[in-house]
C-alpha cells in the first residue's frame, strides 16, 4: 500500500470560490505537488508528509481545545476533483478544504504552548511508524501549521489539503 503525501496550503474562502481556485492551481500543478524538492511552493504551504488532516492533524486540534479526538473533530470538504466522491474507482489526487474552526483553532494556539503540544503530538500512535517523530521535530512541524493557519485567517482564507498517492 502507498504512503499517501499531504500539503497543506492557503485557498480563498467560499464555496465556489474556493473550488475555483484550487481547480485552477491543479491544472497549473498538473494535480500537484504545491511543495517541490528543495521546499520551494508554488503557493503558501506546508508539507505535511504523513500527516493527514481528520486523524494526525485533528489529534493536536484536541490537544489544543483539550478536548478528545474524534472523527469528526477536523471539518473537511472535497473540492477537486469534481465528481471524484462518488467515483469509488478514484485514487487521487484530491483536494480538501478545512473548515474555518480547524484554521482558527490552530491560528489561536499561543506561542508558549506549542512546545507542549508539539510534545503531546510526538506520542500519538499513529505517527509512531515514521523515523522522526522527536517533539523538536514535531515542535517545527506544528509552527509551520500554526504560521499557516495565522497568514490565512489574517487574509480571510482557508486552509486546503491536496492528497495525493
Amino acid at each position: 500500500m502507498t504512503q499517501a503525501a499531504y500539503t497543506f496550503s492557503r485557498s480563498p474562502s467560499g464555496g465556489d470560490t474556493t473550488a475555483g481556485a484550487v481547480a485552477k492551481l491543479m491544472v497549473c500543478t498538473g494535480g500537484g505537488p504545491v511543495v517541490c524538492d528543495g521546499d520551494s511552493s508554488v503557493e503558501d504551504a506546508v508539507d505535511g508528509k504523513g500527516i493527514d488532516p481528520a486523524v494526525v492533524l485533528g489529534q493536536v486540534v484536541s490537544f489544543a481545545l483539550d478536548v478528545p479526538w474524534k472523527a469528526d473533530l477536523v471539518e473537511e470538504r472535497l473540492v477537486w476533483p469534481e465528481g471524484a466522491g462518488e467515483d469509488r474507482e478514484y485514487e487521487g489526487p484530491w483536494v480538501l478544504v478545512l473548515g474555518d474552526r480547524t484554521r482558527d483553532v490552530l491560528a489561536e494556539i499561543p506561542d508558549g504552548r506549542l512546545p507542549g503540544l508539539a510534545e503531546q503530538w510526538s506520542r500519538i500512535e499513529e505517527l509512531s511508524r515514521y523515523s522522526d517523530v522527536r517533539p523538536e521535530v514535531m515542535l517545527s512541524r506544528l509552527r509551520a501549521f500554526v504560521g499557516l493557519a495565522r497568514r490565512a485567517r489574517t487574509n480571510g482564507e482557508s486552509i486546503s489539503a491536496l492528497i495525493a498517492c
